[in-house]
């Protein structure tokens, strides 16, 4: 399995109403580091209906500004679709929001 492969199965697992962090997916996907390669990896995402990539935000819960598929409006319009609340900073509370992991 390549690391993508890796970063898509986590990703696929973030339940509906909930966000993880890049740094928590690169952790899950065995290194810390990873964090930007998380970020390559969701931008060039192959199955955006089937890898809800939007469900990804930044360690302080801000969402994407260059969200791939639509941008920042797109993903925030998708996050309160699934019922989580975007803040007018277009962030999100990680302390509400945060997947517990798997």
């Amino acid at each position: 399995m390549t690391t993508f492969e890796k970063i898509y199965e986590i990703v696929r697992k973030i339940p509906y109403g909930k966000v993880a962090t890049y740094g928590q997916i690169a952790r899950l996907a065995g290194n810390s580091k990873w964090s930007r390669v998380v970020g390559y990896a969701l931008h060039s995402n192959p199955d955006p209906d089937g890898i809800p990539c939007f469900r990804v935000v930044n360690r302080f819960g801000g969402l994407a500004p260059a969200f791939a598929f639509g941008g920042i409006n797109v993903q925030a319009k998708l996050l309160r679709a699934e019922g989580v609340e975007v803040g007018a900073d277009n962030t999100v509370d990680l302390n509400k929001y945060m997947w517990n992991g798997l």
